[in-house]
């Protein structure tokens, strides 16, 4: 496993459609190896391959709950259902963050690491995740979705005002 460089915003590889990953082979398990060695040392939710420059569809995303990492080749979303609203930041985008509109409950199909189907259910945190990793495939950032990126004051009064609620 190494830790990969992650690409920032302006970088041409995030702006564009990745390919279908169609060999299950050490190649493919090295990224996705190094894929949560990175976001672990990096601290995020959740990481795509073309973050690293890797033009294939494939990324992982952390489970808020267990700690595990969630790992989904060739993903498609099945289903959402729901709305919810809040401040989302992108590891290719640092220190900034802008309030996205996104699906409560979302279910994903995807491939593991050896080619074999699974789905997968997430809501709040994981179903933002799935939706923001997947338009990574796709060449898209969460900076299409917001108006305006927030003030550092706006984003700590966020995060505060959800640990009242949860205290």
């Amino acid at each position: 496993m190494a830790l990969r460089k992650i690409v920032e915003q302006g970088e041409s590889c995030l702006t564009k459609k990745c390919r279908s990953v169609m060999e299950f082979n050490s190649r493919l398990h090295m990224l996705l190896d190094d894929l949560v060695e990175t976001l672990a040392e990096a601290g995020g939710a959740g990481l795509a391959a073309p973050q690293v420059g890797v033009l294939r569809r494939a990324c992982v995303v952390m489970d808020e709950e267990t700690g595990d990492f969630i790992e989904l080749v060739n993903p498609e979303i099945l289903s959402q259902s729901g709305e919810q609203v809040g401040p989302e930041g992108c590891l290719s985008v640092p220190g900034k963050w802008g309030l996205v509109t996104r699906p409560s409950y979302v279910r994903v199909r995807a491939q593991d690491r050896d080619g074999d189907w699974f789905e997968i259910e997430g809501e709040g945190l994981m179903a933002r995740c799935f939706c923001h990793e997947l338009e990574h495939l796709d060449g898209h950032l969460y900076t299409e979705h917001i108006d305006r990126f927030l003030t550092e004051e706006e984003v700590e009064a966020y995060f505060s005002q959800g640990e009242e609620e949860d205290g």
